[in-house]
């Protein structure tokens, strides 16, 4: 895909507490007289297929080379990087797609410098998660405004891990659903949903865990970029991670319980099979006996001649079923 396919724009907002502007833009000369004005700058870019766009920030920003890697290579994993005058940051933002019921998971690649701020999306679709800090800083709510670049990036990121609690939600509502399937109806379907589910935690947790260390160095970073005012709040978003990572693990802990239950409930079933088929064969054993005995060829048998033989012989076969099942119940096999 060239760049004059990739139909979406990127954005560009300056801001400070008494200035807010903001403004699409194609070409990143657009919003570069910003960065020698007093205020903050977010650089919004939307996807990282916009190559010259990027090789131009690397230029007018002097990325390290191995940013730009990174950027392009699309399955890092979460990490921080610290080249002194700017922060490097790799998270995973997450969406579940509704259509098919699975979870979707974008690379964002965030650069701190000294009051500004470039985000860049993987994917080239419209949207992200971002929408409510954009209405904050329009409406100057909250501290965002009087805040720096580095409160930015704490947003950004706090808005990345609060997402993880929609995805977590959704798939609680799969656990239960599948949970009740168990108990009500086991099938080989529901098996199967519920190894699906498995995987999908396990992606989950791959994207989150090491969010959690990328936090940790952010805390414990010494850096001029990174405020002390600001740190409080990065702490707050690692207390928000480790509660994602213990819901999953304790997602992850359920559905090993509910395989045991699907096992045990197959086992069950077929327990219950067996004990009727074992059941109906020990009581036709001796009824197959008797009719067999009647059943050999020779022309001596005493009852042969009896008028009411057949049907004495059919009460017999009654009479020991009736106290076959006596024996059973008493003795509790059924």
């Amino acid at each position: 895909m060239t760049e004059s396919e990739l139909k979406l724009e990127h954005q560009v907002i300056f801001y400070s507490e008494s200035i807010f502007e903001e403004k699409k833009f194609t070409e990143l000369e657009d919003c570069l007289l910003y960065k020698e004005l007093q205020g903050n700058l977010w650089i919004n870019i939307e996807s990282n297929k916009h190559v010259e766009i990027i090789e131009s920030l690397s230029k007018k920003f002097r990325l390290h080379p191995l940013t730009i890697e990174d950027i392009f290579s699309v399955d890092q994993r979460p990490k921080l990087d610290d080249y002194e005058d700017q922060i490097f940051i790799v998270i995973k933002m997450l969406s579940y797609d509704e259509a098919t019921n699975t979870i979707e998971t974008e690379q964002l690649s965030l650069i701190l410098g000294k009051n500004y701020l470039v985000s860049i999306q993987e994917s080239d679709k419209e949207g992200d998660v971002f929408n409510s800090i954009r209405e904050k800083l329009r409406g100057s709510k909250g501290k965002i405004r009087k805040m720096g670049a580095d409160y930015l990036l704490y947003s950004l990121i706090d808005m990345v891990v609060d997402n993880y609690f929609n995805i977590i939600e959704k798939i609680g509502e799969k656990v239960e659903e599948i949970e009740s399937n168990l108990i009500t109806d086991p099938t080989s379907q529901t098996l199967r949903r519920l190894y699906a589910l498995k995987r999908e935690l396990v992606y989950l947790r791959k994207s989150v865990w090491p969010l959690r260390e990328v936090i940790a160095k952010l805390e414990r970073l010494d850096s001029d970029l990174v405020q002390d005012a600001t740190v409080l709040y990065i702490k707050d978003v690692y207390d928000h991670t480790v509660q994602v990572i213990e819901t999953i693990e304790s997602y992850r802990e359920l559905l090993a319980g509910l395989l045991d239950i699907y096992l045990s409930s197959i086992s069950n079933r077929l327990n219950s099979v067996m004990k009727v088929l074992t059941i109906i064969s020990t009581i036709f054993m001796p009824l197959s006996f008797v009719v067999g005995l009647y059943g050999m060829n020779f022309e001596y048998i005493p009852e042969l001649k009896w008028q009411y033989g057949y049907y004495m012989v059919i009460g017999i076969c009654c009479l020991i079923s009736l106290g076959m099942l006596y024996f059973f119940r008493k003795r509790r096999w059924i």
